[in-house]
């Protein structure tokens, strides 16, 4: 399979359309017909479109497809709705004409692009569900795409372009799905166009892990957010998190220590007993940046995983971030809820976020980077640490340069951080680095320094390079930090 980055979008759709296998019909709302538009401008389009269809008014839309509960047009339900039907039309009315010869495809977008008073944002959902062979069972490539030029026109091009991709790459490079989402951005850029959510579904994808999907839309710049569920399925993120209280931690997790679950577990109590949290809207999310994912320059697939699937097996849902900065990540969840963020984080991460140095590129300094991190709607909840002396490092322990002592009291007099209070401090001398090493040279021990499901996955699935036998007894030469470098902060994600 060749994959040509310079094909255009014009040249992708004539090969479509001269390609005498490739049959079937597309529906889409709002931002005009612009996919369909492609193929028929690219000439042989009678090759390729069985019907076009475009169900504006919304009395129409309902009785084609039905009707919405939520009220809401723009949503995955309603792109489902139009692939099921659509793609049963062509089966039903050309399957015994054409069935043979044909490997049909149903075309769907609902989308909606900037209004005339550019008051909104662009967004839309995007599918396709296809053969591969004819008479074969169908897969589906469902995405989410948020439109970020700043004229509508722009932005209905923008989608025809990343839906004559979408309809190429499934049937010419479905063989490399990795290959099919470079693809997808081809003829566009990030600054044009985001992709925060894709879909690999069918007989053809059933390797496919979509969760690895998720990771290859941040680390090539597609969007700067992934989310999934424990159950592993993608979730797009706005509609997960809208008009919900959300509260994070942010790790590495290699692996999971009994330290991680109590910063989570009292940091989640405490976010609770806020008066502006409403316990029936909280999310909580264990996020991963794309800096945490790295071993030098490279990302290990496998190590991700091996994280990804202990996290799941505790039930967490996993966010995917390339926000190393707090405030940028802030900044973010800001835009999908207006209700309470609470996050949760170790005294190293703390010292980190008043590292002035992080925000010289900014005009206004950390000054700027503190107005969005420690908005009206944001706290933080600090979990201790233990010093190398066996002292207690807590955030009202914290020390300062001068210049940022009143900083600091003024964010803790109005209630910006607080200090994690029940914790277990028999557990903070649980280093995840010291358990990674003992897990890869084959010390005992480790094993009560994480929960009882996370040791017995380990050892199943042998993952961070687990092995059965003990080739070390002397345990000494571990549990101590291996450089000066390093922290004691059980928490440190950094």
């Amino acid at each position: 399979m060749y994959y040509d980055k310079n094909l255009g979008t014009r040249q992708k759709a004539l090969k479509v359309n001269l390609d005498r296998r490739i049959y079937g019909s597309f529906a889409e709302i709002g931002a005009g017909q612009e996919v369909a538009a492609q193929f028929f401008k690219a000439g042989g389009a009678s090759g390729t479109i069985a019907k076009t269809i475009s169900a504006y008014d919304m009395t129409f839309s309902d009785a084609i497809y039905g009707v919405e509960e939520s009220g809401r047009y723009v949503v995955e339900s309603r792109l489902t709705k139009m692939l099921h039907r659509e793609y049963n039309l062509l089966q039903m009315r050309l399957n015994e004409k054409r069935g043979a010869e044909s490997t049909f495809f149903a075309f769907a977008d609902t989308v909606v692009a900037l209004n005339y008073q550019k008051t909104n944002e662009g967004h839309g959902w995007i599918g396709l569900r296809f053969q591969l062979q004819p008479g074969a069972p169908y897969n589906d490539v469902v995405m989410h795409v948020k439109m970020l030029d700043t004229e509508n026109l722009l932005q209905q091009q923008a989608l025809g372009v990343v839906g004559v991709n979408l309809i190429y790459g499934c049937y010419y490079y479905y063989k490399s799905p990795e290959t099919l989402l470079l693809s997808l951005m081809d003829d566009l850029s990030p600054e044009r166009l985001e992709i925060d959510m894709i879909r690999f579904t069918g007989p053809d994808f059933v390797n496919v892990d979509n969760r690895l999907m998720s990771l290859y839309l941040v680390k090539n710049g597609f969007t700067n957010v992934a989310l999934f569920g424990p159950d592993g399925n993608v979730l797009q993120p706005s509609e997960a998190l809208y008009k919900r209280n959300i509260v994070c931690i942010r790790g590495r997790f290699r692996p999971v220590t009994h330290v991680n679950l109590d910063m989570l577990e009292n940091g989640v109590k405490q976010f609770l007993e806020d008066p502006e949290v409403n316990p029936e809207k909280v999310v909580v999310l264990s996020e991963l940046t794309l800096h945490n994912l790295k071993h030098g320059q490279e990302i290990d697939e496998k190590d991700y995983m091996d994280r990804v699937n202990i996290l799941a097996s505790l039930g967490q849902t996993v966010m995917i971030s390339n926000y190393q900065e707090y405030y940028k990540l802030v900044a973010y969840l800001s835009k999908i809820t207006k209700l309470k963020i609470g996050l949760i984080l170790g005294m190293s991460n703390l010292e980190y976020i008043f590292e002035e140095k992080h925000y010289e590129f900014l005009p206004g300094g950390i000054l700027e980077a503190f107005a969005t991190l420690f908005s009206r709607k944001v706290k933080l909840y600090v979990y201790p640490m233990m010093q190398a002396d066996g002292k207690l490092y807590s955030c009202t322990d914290f020390t300062l340069p001068p210049n940022q002592i009143d900083l600091f009291e003024y964010l803790l007099a109005n209630n910006k951080l607080e200090a994690i209070r029940d914790f277990d401090e028999n557990l903070l001398h649980i280093i995840s680095d010291n358990v990674l090493a003992m897990i890869k040279d084959g010390i005992d021990g480790w094993e009560i320094m994480v929960p009882t499901q996370v040791a017995r996955i380990i050892k199943e699935r042998n993952l961070f390079g687990y092995i059965s036998k003990t080739h070390y007894t002397n345990v000494s030469e571990i549990v101590a930090p291996a450089s000066e470098n390093e922290s004691n902060d059980p928490s440190f994600s950094f």
